[in-house]
């Protein structure tokens, strides 16, 4: 079973509303009404991913989806696709961030009514919430990497149906875009010419041309989700043998 249908058959992909977005609005001149104008977007995307009801007087979680989104702001470009995707996914990240650095300190929740209290064991607390975010961070990077393969006119249903079949094959593949995804030269021919480097993964390591010819979208696909931190959870579907020239 090819990595792709195991993403697509075990995440349920949520549509993610678009929004009207002037990218003249992302310069630092416009930055402050502009984050403004966005608080709404911010809060949503924080709440939604912390799955509870935030204050921006007593949430540490909003300031760094704020902080988060101005950095967004900073790093936007046309080819990350649609600016909120990439956006919630910065503010997604920066919050998980924040709850893996705070889970090993337990803390105390004060009972008002009796002036007890009760001891709250953050790492099993999280347990279950962290679970819950690594479903749905990896249903929105689904959602990115769907309308980031539309650009190169690869579908999943494509993918899916010209998945290599027999797992050596799979491991030569990941293995072979594990170290495609280290050569610049090599991912930023993707991402300017929209195409595999043939020629190039050819010539390097010394792959034949049918081989790299019948899979070549399976391939590209592989070298974007390795090249790019954007795709994260969506890596931990890759199961890749390490082979004598992995780092």
């Amino acid at each position: 079973m090819s990595f792709l249908y195991s993403l697509i058959s075990g995440v349920i992909l949520e549509p993610f509303k678009r929004l009207k977005f002037n990218k003249d609005k992302l310069k630092k001149e416009n930055r402050e009404k502009f984050i403004e104008e966005n608080k709404s977007f911010i809060y949503k995307s924080a709440s939604s991913i912390c799955n509870r009801k935030l204050s921006w007087e007593n949430d540490d979680e909003l300031s760094i989806a704020m902080i988060a989104f101005n950095k967004s702001c900073d790093v936007y470009e046309d080819t990350r696709g649609n600016f909120y995707s990439f956006s919630r996914m910065v503010i997604r990240n920066s919050i998980y961030d924040f709850f893996r650095k705070r889970k090993n300190t337990p803390y105390l929740a004060f009972q008002k009514e009796d002036e007890d209290f009760d001891y709250i064991d953050v790492v099993q607390s999280l347990n279950e919430h962290e679970k819950k975010l690594e479903n749905k961070n990896r249903a929105d990077e689904i959602s990115v990497l769907k309308e980031e393969l539309s650009k190169y006119d690869i579908s999943f249903e494509i993918l899916i149906s010209s998945s290599p079949k027999h797992k050596d094959t799979r491991n030569h593949l990941l293995n072979l875009a594990f170290n495609c995804a280290k050569d610049d030269t090599i991912v930023d021919h993707i991402k300017n010419k929209r195409r595999l480097p043939a020629k190039k993964i050819i010539e390097i390591f010394n792959e034949k041309r049918k081989f790299i010819e019948r899979w070549r979208n399976y391939l590209l696909t592989l070298i974007i989700v390795l090249s790019n931190d954007e795709y994260l959870h969506v890596r931990t579907y890759l199961n890749i043998k390490a082979g004598d020239n992995n780092d």
